[in-house]
């Protein structure tokens, strides 16, 4: 039996730490908030809830397998409902589709219902080939310990699998020579930002996400899906996980090169044979760790990778019920790549036609009646810096958030959603805020970016070069999202296990 300390009580966390504890191990969990969850949370005011970080909940069976391992099932926990329809979607040129929840043909057929012309036979070829991307990729490669580009050799020994996955192909190419729609091209772009990517540089292995949202359906859970993570908490804590609230790590320590504990802001010391780390990978090789080889090679790595995009989020109480509003909601601009050029590139700035998601959940445990609505509104945005880092910009000058919040609701009632006369109240959320509730840097949603044929390969390792030092969460292997991160907590508590056998 190890003494585990993980620090940081996001999903990762919880879900590494009910793993390993209830393979035996003494884990005790230190979180710097005053609640768990991390990015996944759910807020209540008035009646009203809104989730606040993951709205989209994919791939149940990873959490399945966790509650199982770990106790009873997930079903028994949260109250798991399936999503149809599922997506609403609106183009600059008037363009409305309704997408449902899961099936591949439902949707291609919706699609060519929408679109017209060979809309749903394209859409059908683009999810025959991501089916065979998926195939080949989730097992060596998302259910697998990163091994750097010895995980990339294995998926190009054959030629058939190099013309599948087509690694030097981005998202946005692939999306051209599919489609012959320019819309369907702009629908298969926004899946690279569930990774907080550009599509323009985002490997084409990417048209996985929406095959694996219609196959195997998009879920919420009753009351909010950030209701998951005390749940998760609530089964550490009954395999014996000890969570200490509003204790910040500020160093690791290490003894003849290995872990030997944890030292929190109040200098109490937690000694460890072992460490797992939910903090950003920036933030564990940059500050908790001790200056050395290992830790500064691993900056250097990190400082090569692009940062994923950030989000600006509001949140409107609003009176009355919206005609033809779905779940999930997505109004396109009519110039996507201005989207991406505002956030990535040299001049960071808030989008000026951003794309707008909402997710609006006709869920009654999130309204406080028949006749309001929760909107949860998310804009992609630059990541913030005060001081001029490159790639960023300062979201905390004088009244940017409430200028572009009026942006953004204008930009709305000009794409056919006008709720400014009917919003009791509202708050926002800024990549600043965000920055500081969870200590992402710079409000960076999914730890770094999918840019380049190589990134899912240069991702930060479950197993540190440090003996004894772990990671997991969404700025390590395999990525950010539920499904991913849950998949890496699986990944950790296996690589040690075996370890320790």
């Amino acid at each position: 039996m190890s003494r585990i300390v993980v620090i940081g009580a996001g999903v990762g966390g919880l879900a590494v730490a009910a793993r390993t504890a209830v393979k035996g191990h003494q884990v005790t969990i230190v979180e710097q908030s005053a609640r768990v969850g991390g990015k996944l949370h759910t807020y209540r005011r008035d009646g009203f809830a809104f989730d606040t970080g993951p709205s989209l909940f994919t791939l149940p069976a990873v959490y399945r397998d966790l509650f199982l391992k770990t106790g009873t099932a997930l079903e028994e926990n949260v109250d798991l409902q399936a999503v149809d329809p599922g997506f609403g979607y609106h183009w600059a040129d008037g363009t409305d589709a309704v997408l449902p929840g899961v099936g591949i043909g439902l949707a291609a057929d919706a699609l060519g219902d929408a679109l017209g012309g060979q809309a749903s036979q394209q859409w059908r070829v683009l999810m025959s080939r991501a089916s065979d991307m998926w195939a080949l990729t989730r097992a060596p490669v998302l259910q697998s310990p990163l091994e750097g580009m010895r995980s990339a050799a294995r998926l190009t020994r054959s030629l058939g699998a190099v013309r599948t996955i087509a690694p030097f192909t981005s998202l946005r190419s692939l999306g051209k020579k599919t489609f012959t729609d320019p819309r369907l091209v702009t629908l298969l772009d926004r899946y690279a930002t569930y990774t907080g990517s550009d599509p323009r540089r985002a490997p084409a292995a990417l048209a996985t996400v929406p095959f694996v949202e219609q196959t195997f359906g998009a879920w919420h859970i009753g009351g909010g899906l950030g209701t998951l993570a005390p749940v998760l908490a609530d089964r550490a804590r009954e395999r014996g996980v000890n969570i200490r609230l509003s204790s910040s790590a500020v160093s690791i320590s290490q003894c003849n090169g290995a872990i030997s504990g944890v030292e929190l802001d109040t200098g109490e010391f937690l000694e460890a044979d072992l460490v797992i780390s939910d903090a950003d990978a920036s933030s564990l090789y940059g500050s908790l760790l001790p200056r050395d080889s290992r830790a500064s090679q691993a900056v250097r790595n990190l400082r090569k990778s692009t940062p994923s995009l950030a989000g600006f989020v509001m949140l409107l109480a609003v009176q009355g019920r919206t005609p033809n509003i779905q779940h999930h909601n997505v109004w396109f601009p009519e110039n996507y790549d201005a989207e991406f050029d505002a956030i990535f590139g040299k001049n960071p700035h808030p989008v000026v036609e951003p794309t707008i998601y909402a997710c609006v959940p006709n869920d009654p445990l999130m309204r406080p009646d028949e006749n309001h609505e929760s909107w949860f509104i998310l804009v992609n945005a630059p990541r913030h810096s005060s001081t001029g880092l490159a790639g960023t910009m300062d979201w905390d000058a004088p009244g940017i958030a409430e200028q572009y919040g009026a942006q953004v609701l204008a930009t709305l009632a000009a794409r056919g959603v006008d709720l400014r006369s009917r919003i009791l109240w509202q708050e926002i959320s800024t990549p600043a805020d965000l920055e500081r509730e969870t200590v992402a840097p710079g409000g960076s949603i999914y730890g770094m970016a999918s840019h380049g044929s190589m990134s899912t390969f240069k991702r930060p390792t479950n197993q540190s070069p440090i003996p004894g030092l772990f990671l997991v969460g969404g700025s390590a292997h395999p990525g950010g999202g539920l499904p991913l991160v849950g998949m890496g907590a699986e990944l950790t508590a296996e690589i040690i296990g075996r370890a320790k056998k």
